[in-house]
């Protein structure tokens, strides 16, 4: 496998408008996937299709309830982490630029254009064969990243926990046209109370108080987080590299919270079930080296906690079929043996405070 040879250092254009600077073409698009308010563009630069998104904290509710305040993708650009990727991942970005200081600056991000390999969007399940390659291929990244501690200032998991929580999307839906995500975050949460109060009760005390389930889960081995393994952000080169962009959540933590993410977001899109998936991760983390035998275990059930803390809302909203139900009921067993463990690793941390 290989892989198209990546610049020494990462090119930083002097403003947003000098990274399309020649363009002979260019269409603003609307992508089906994106949910954020940013702005996006096809150009046809030197002949090459390129893909421009632009991005502010003003305009970006995403960025918002994430906290990153500061454009937490440019400093991974900045850093050179994106260029140290490992082979079987492409990123996409050619250039990034930013205009202005503050909550007011805006961020360009130039990539290739790589829509044609993209997952198409829509609710049919990918291949046996494309899922065990992305699965594989996260291992890879987790691998390549082993170990990796933030010292940039990213996102942290205790912001990953609360990126939807109530008091968290609060000033979003106070504002004049909320986003329909958000709005429909604050009836998940409601419609959650009303299914699985235990579990409903459970998440509350995690969003409120994070640390007891953060502090276990720093025990526990960290990696580089990309933050966002949905099928929106996944394609599939003809040599078989994976394509992974849109790195918006980035930071340490443990690797199955990424493994978590995967398995939360594209639960209509997996051909396998979700103990196939995991096993498959902790294979592939093997083969690379990576011995899990005495973390893996626990690392998934506090993951899976974390998970439902954040997307609890979305499953509830699901739990209107069959297999909506079991997916809500699934997610909730794990977390109830994850509170447990908790309970004696931290006897008290459910209490109010």
């Amino acid at each position: 496998m290989t892989r198209a040879a990546a610049a020494p250092l990462p090119q930083i254009a002097p403003s947003v408008a000098a990274l399309t600077a020649g363009a002979t073409a260019r269409q603003q698009v609307y992508p089906a996937d994106a949910r954020s308010g940013s702005r996006f563009e096809r150009v046809l630069i030197d002949a090459e299709p390129h893909f421009l998104k632009v991005v502010s904290y003003r305009t970006d509710w995403i960025m918002r309830v994430t906290g990153d305040r500061d454009q937490r993708t440019f400093r991974i650009w900045q850093a050179g982490l994106l260029h140290r990727f490992p082979p079987e991942i492409d990123h996409t970005v050619v250039a990034m630029a930013r205009d202005g200081e503050g909550l007011d600056a805006e961020l360009g991000i130039l990539m290739r254009d790589v829509g044609d390999w993209l997952v198409p969007p829509g609710d049919a399940p990918i291949t046996a064969e494309t899922n065990a390659r992305f699965i594989d291929h996260l291992a890879a990244l987790c691998v390549a990243f082993r170990g990796w501690r933030d010292n940039l200032g990213l996102t942290t998991m205790a912001e990953r926990i609360r990126f939807f929580a109530p008091d968290t999307i609060a000033d979003e839906l106070a504002g004049p046209a909320p986003d329909i995500v958000v709005q429909l975050a604050d009836q998940g949460w409601a419609r959650l109370h009303e299914l699985a109060p235990e579990l409903a009760a459970l998440v509350t005390v995690v969003q409120q108080h994070p640390e007891a389930l953060t502090t276990a889960l720093a025990r526990t081995p960290v990696s580089f987080l990309h933050g966002d393994w949905k099928m929106g952000n996944l394609g599939e080169h003809p040599d078989g590299r994976t394509i992974l962009v849109d790195c918006a959540y980035p930071g340490s933590g443990p690797p199955c919270w990424d493994l978590m993410w995967y398995l939360a977001l594209n639960r209509a899109r997996l051909p396998v079930d979700k103990a196939e998936v995991i096993a498959q991760f902790r294979d592939a983390l093997a083969r690379r080296g990576w011995d899990t035998e005495e973390w893996f275990d626990r690392q998934v059930l506090l993951c899976q906690l974390a998970m439902i803390s954040t997307f609890g809302w979305e499953k509830a909203l699901g739990a209107r079929d069959t297999a909506g139900i079991a997916e809500l009921e699934w997610w909730q067993q794990r977390a109830f043996a994850a509170a447990q463990e908790l309970d004696v690793a931290t006897p008290g941390w459910r209490e109010p405070r």
